[in-house]
């Protein structure tokens, strides 16, 4: 899962970086709502994914030591 959780936060700073190039050259009222009503929400629910991603794999690791 470790892999899973690198690549989405990989992806998800490439996506970052991609959207701040393009508000460079789309800078209006629609490029704002546009991030407060899609990017914005995107970027909260990738930082739950990831933190639920690494709890998992504790619990994970647990189990399987306690099965040992």
């Amino acid at each position: 899962m470790t892999g899973a959780s690198n690549r989405l936060m990989g992806l998800t700073k490439e996506l970052r970086a991609d959207w701040d190039r393009t508000k460079q050259y789309w800078g209006d009222a629609k490029s704002a709502e546009f991030e407060k009503r899609f990017l914005d929400e995107l970027f909260a629910g990738v930082n739950q994914a990831t933190n639920n991603i690494e709890t998992l794999e504790r619990i994970l690791a647990k189990i399987s030591d306690d099965c040992e």
